[in-house]
């Protein structure tokens, strides 16, 4: 088929399955990988193949620099005894225990190496596609885990390959192989990671910082593969830094600009992936000879058993090496957590690339050519992981019953409370700098008092509701009501009295802050904005002009922005914060500097 009759079609298959995944109650990658299985029936569009150089020189450096930019770095920092092990040796381990399983099904040691190193890492797009439903501690885990595995995986992928076809391998060079990887991927992503901060500190145009952003992953990527090192690594170290500095070399219009434009395309392509995906199974099982299929379903249905066995077993191994933050869960909750991690752990795309970029004829073993056997077991394995694991995933999130985590919405109480606190504090002096009028000024105040209050009622009505829940819970277990917990519930009839006195309070302040009169409030009402301007009593034109107010008012606001943001930087330096609460928050806050400032224009 040609190029865009094959856009067209993956086009389609993902509109048709994002439509349908909410209807059928599925995750969307369920569905895309169902859909490419159906298409594969179809002769012409089985013949449709995923290249491996464009998953691992296109889509994969896009998929990884934008999850690295959506990974918290506290979180890194805090679970790193966790996650390395878990990126390194688990790869290890498991590639050594598919490699044996592929020796009992009577697989040569270099296909059957091969073969482990394409299954052993789980995949950093499957895992963030499927697993937000995970405790968000975990997911963060998982993600890290994810995003630096497949640069153990490529090195023991690489040491497979030479060996199957004649190469000389010592431990001293596998020792240099891993060394040059792992601190030349470093090398090359903090690199590429500070020239793209000098450059994007000299730039202000919204399209060609985003057009440098574009390119961090890719240069990175380029960089590592030439001096011999893991450009997985590189493209995650470079996303990890760029997250980091992004608020301080970036502007608001650029930052929102990327915020709806990345999220698009990862999305494209992920599920461009999942497609595919599924037509490569189809492709692979009819490459191979029926006499052939059964064996290698039993290899693949092994080897899926296998990879989740060596995760579970390494994590319970694995528990006294790690470092302990907070207070211990039960022990009935730890052992749930493992499993719930177990088989959260699922292969995609990455593994795929690695076993269709083994050179067709470097392997040979058994009755068939050793790249199909590669390809034909990877492939199902990535099946049995999306469908089996994915499908099972809400259930077994369910049956953990993992203590509901607070800490994250009340980091986010926090940083609110305190930028607010910070700006008004900072109002008079911000006011006497900008040359504000007394009359902005206290608008201001007024309006910031209100929105540090509508911030503290909203903390204590979510506390409130979890000392709600926890009395119904106590009421279920006794068997009947508290009488001294009736009228702490919301309203009978669903409305939020909190909601409504804040709004009736927002418009009877605005009506006051803005020093219009009760009429000209009801001429608004009415529909009549234009006669009201043009007939407002409050228009004194003796007085200051309402252009000259009304730039008063932009200024000041402005910088009560920039304020806010030093402080929630600050907060994110000392660790009260985490990255992606920042990241939260100060996307409201850009969306604030827009309304004020305009929308750029890019023509």
């Amino acid at each position: 088929m040609e190029g865009l009759e094959v856009t067209v079609l993956l086009g389609l298959t993902i509109l048709t399955g994002a439509l349908l995944a909410p209807r059928l109650r599925l995750a969307l990658p369920l569905v895309l990988v169902v859909l490419g299985l159906l298409l594969g029936f179809v002769p012409a569009l089985r013949e449709i193949q995923l290249p491996p150089e464009t998953v691992l020189l296109l889509f994969l450096p896009v998929m990884l620099f934008w999850e690295s930019l959506t990974t918290s770095l506290r979180s890194i920092r805090r679970d790193f005894r966790y996650i390395l092990p878990m990126s390194t040796l688990l790869v290890v381990a498991s590639a050594f225990a598919v490699a044996g399983i592929g020796l009992l099904f009577g697989l040569p040691w270099e296909t059957a190496l091969i073969l482990g190193a394409a299954v052993a890492p789980p995949d950093a797009t499957a895992v963030a596609a499927l697993g937000r439903m995970l405790p968000r501690r975990m997911f963060m885990k998982l993600k890290a885990e994810s995003l630096t595995n497949d640069g153990t995986a490529l090195v023991l992928y690489a040491i497979g390959l030479s060996l199957a076809v004649g190469g000389h391998i010592t431990p001293l060079s596998i020792a240099w192989t891993v060394v040059v990887s792992y601190l030349g991927g470093i090398a090359a992503g903090v690199a590429v990671a500070a020239l793209g901060y000098f450059l994007l500190r000299a730039i202000s145009s919204t399209i060609v910082i985003n057009t440098t952003l574009l390119l961090i992953p890719f240069v990175a990527f380029l960089l590592a593969e030439l001096i011999g090192a893991s450009g997985v690594l590189a493209v995650v170290v470079a996303g990890v830094i760029i997250a980091y500095v992004s608020p301080t070399v970036t502007t608001a219009p650029s930052r929102r600009q990327a915020e709806s434009a990345w999220p698009f395309g990862v999305f494209l392509l992920n599920g461009a992936l999942f497609v595919l995906i599924g037509l490569e199974v189809q492709y692979v099982v009819h490459q191979i000879s029926a006499g052939a299929i059964g064996r290698l379903v039993l290899v693949t249905i092994a080897v899926w058993v296998a990879l989740l066995a060596v995760r579970y077993l390494f994590q319970l191994l694995s528990v006294p090496f790690y470092g302990r933050s907070g207070p211990r869960p039960p022990r009935g909750v730890r052992a749930r957590s493992r499993v719930l991690s177990t088989f959260a752990g699922m292969r995609g795309a990455v593994s795929l690339a690695i076993a269709l970029s083994v050179p067709a004829g470097a392997v040979a073993g058994g009755a068939v050519d050793g790249r199909d056997e590669i390809v034909f077991v990877t492939a199902g394995v990535i099946l049995l992981s999306l469908l089996v694991q994915g499908m099972l995933l809400p259930a077994i999130v369910r049956w953990a019953r993992i203590p509901a985590d607070q800490a994250e919405v009340e980091e986010y109480e926090l940083a609110e409370r305190t930028i607010s606190g910070a700006a008004l504090a900072a109002l008079d002096d911000l006011a006497v700098q900008h040359q504000v009028s007394d009359e902005v000024r206290d608008r201001i105040r007024f309006e910031g008092y209100q929105m540090l209050e509508y911030t503290n009622a909203r903390t204590l009505a979510r506390e409130q509701a979890l000392v709600d829940a926890e009395v119904r819970a106590l009421d279920e277990m006794l068997g009947q009501p508290d009488p001294l917990a009736a009228g702490t519930d919301a309203r009978a009839d669903g409305s939020d009295p909190l909601a409504a006195g804040t709004a009736s309070d927002a418009v009877d302040s605005e009506s006051n802050a803005d020093g219009s009169g009760g009429s000209s409030r009801r001429t608004i009402i009415e529909g009549a904005t234009l006669q009201m301007i043009a007939t407002s009593e409050d228009v004194d034109l003796l007085q200051r002009s309402p252009l000259i107010r009304h730039d008063e008012l932009t200024r000041l606001k402005l910088a009560l922005l920039d304020r806010k943001r030093e402080v929630l930087l600050g907060l994110r330096r000392s660790g009260t914060v985490d990255d992606l609460i920042v990241r939260r928050i100060s996307a409201r806050l850009d969306l604030e500097q827009l309304r004020l400032q305009g929308l750029e224009d890019f023509d």
